[in-house]
């Protein structure tokens, strides 16, 4: 019994796996439609012939372009804020902290360029239960950018509004979509160590002469090591 259970066990796993990776790249066949069509012009036959699926298939498994839209949405966020969380772990200093944050943000979503441009086109679109846990969970994001400020603010001694703050960073990372080009401009991590350097000068130069020159060195290293 114990080996028919362990059995069990291992089909059962098996069987998830396989439906995450299709459900994966499902989810990634709707990000580009949705990119290419936008929300309101894209049906559901329209994804379905994207992921080489039947119409009938793809609804058993979504029952709208809304669900997948909700999946795309939190799967984005949730990895974005697990890859956040181990950037944090073990560091203490206030201001890498907020670079961490930085470069987090800008290297996942510029590695996902299509989710970023739906996600902030499609910002309003979702509504009931599936609309309000996706605020919740970007709710949740804000305030860890703003938690980091606080931080940075309270050892620093500064004064700043840290909503104010938050989204003027927001800002500057949300809409680089319309204009990155990696001909032209730098590499994801070097890209956010610019962004990094720009917008802590700013909250540093309001404070008075002489904080900006506790940032960082230009050839610090920015990895996340």
């Amino acid at each position: 019994m114990g080996v028919a259970g362990n059995t069990s066990v291992v089909g059962q796993t098996r069987s998830r796996s396989r439906f995450d990776r299709r459900l994966a790249r499902i989810l990634d066949h709707a990000t580009n439609i949705f990119y290419e069509k936008g929300y309101e012009r894209a049906t559901m036959r329209d994804l379905s012939r994207a992921c080489a699926m039947s119409l009938a298939g793809l609804y058993y498994y979504f029952d709208s372009k809304e669900r997948l839209l909700y999946l795309i949405e939190k799967e984005l966020f949730e990895r974005v804020t697990q890859l956040l969380d181990r950037k944090l772990q073990g560091a203490t200093d206030p201001e890498q902290r907020v670079r961490f944050f930085i470069e987090n943000h800008v290297e996942f979503f510029l590695s996902r360029q299509k989710a970023m441009k739906v996600l902030a086109h499609e910002d309003d679109v979702l509504t009931g239960k599936m609309g309000a846990e996706i605020a919740d969970i970007k709710r949740d994001y804000y305030h860890r950018c703003t938690d980091l400020l606080d931080g940075l603010r309270l050892a620093k001694g500064l004064q700043f509004k840290s909503r104010s703050t938050a989204m003027a960073l927001f800002g500057m990372m949300n809409w680089l979509h319309t204009w990155y080009n990696p001909k032209l401009d730098s590499p994801p991590p070097l890209l956010a160590k610019e962004i990094s350097d720009i917008f802590l000068s700013g909250v540093y130069a309001q404070n008075g002469p002489g904080l900006e020159s506790e940032l960082l060195q230009p050839n610090s290293d920015v990895s996340s090591t």
